[in-house]
């Protein structure tokens, strides 16, 4: 299960991926679309340094370097305007995910990565107005890629996750049902306890 940070300021922001991280969260994707390069070295800082290994950078990807972050994710426009594999960084391991919106767009991607976001799979509780255009568990049953994995994004929250990994997501992704929530910390481990329930 993965976490995707709000991409605007949340109060008590880094204790909350403490917390998140403390119990048990695997990947914290890091998308401040608007950070400058220095607000974004910044927040890295804060986060301790036993988790930055799990962090994932949307951008500012030249960061990674002093943070020893191997995680990188791209954007659909990113990846299909210039998509520059970062083989320019000395580290060989690197994890690459991507965005798709469509189940033809994820079938054709090169197998250079690891996971992708396939979304909107639900209303958006984060962006306004965002929802599916087509029933992607309808599309999911075209799937012909099965060398990346197919991360369910959009409206995930604790009703929903069963369903959405019974019908062939590999994996969930958390915004809206985080942050949005009083108590993210409390929503993240039941979110978790279903997940890793219908894993066993």
């Amino acid at each position: 299960m993965i976490v995707i940070s709000n991409p605007f300021a949340v109060a008590d922001e880094i204790r909350i991926i403490h917390s998140l991280f403390e119990e048990g969260l695997s990947m914290l994707h890091i998308r401040k679309p608007d950070f400058s390069e220095l607000e974004m070295a910044d927040f890295i800082c804060q986060i301790k340094l036993e988790f930055q290994a799990n962090l994932v950078l949307h951008n500012h990807h030249h960061l990674a370097e002093d943070f020893g972050i191997n995680r990188f994710h791209f954007s659909e426009k990113e990846r299909k305007s210039n998509f520059d594999h970062p083989a320019r960084f000395s580290k060989p391991c690197r994890y690459n995910s991507t965005s798709t919106h469509s189940i033809e767009d994820f079938n054709s991607l090169e197998s250079n990565f690891h996971y992708a976001f396939l979304s909107p799979v639900f209303k958006s509780i984060s962006k306004e107005n965002y929802h599916p255009k087509k029933d992607l568990f309808e599309e999911i049953k075209s799937r012909t890629n099965h060398k990346t994995k197919v991360v369910a994004l959009g409206g995930i929250n604790s009703e929903n996750i069963q369903e959405t990994l019974e019908k062939g997501f590999d994996d969930v992704a958390l915004l809206g049902s985080i942050w949005n929530n009083k108590n993210p910390l409390n929503q993240f481990k039941l979110c978790q306890q279903i997940a890793q329930s219908y894993s066993l």
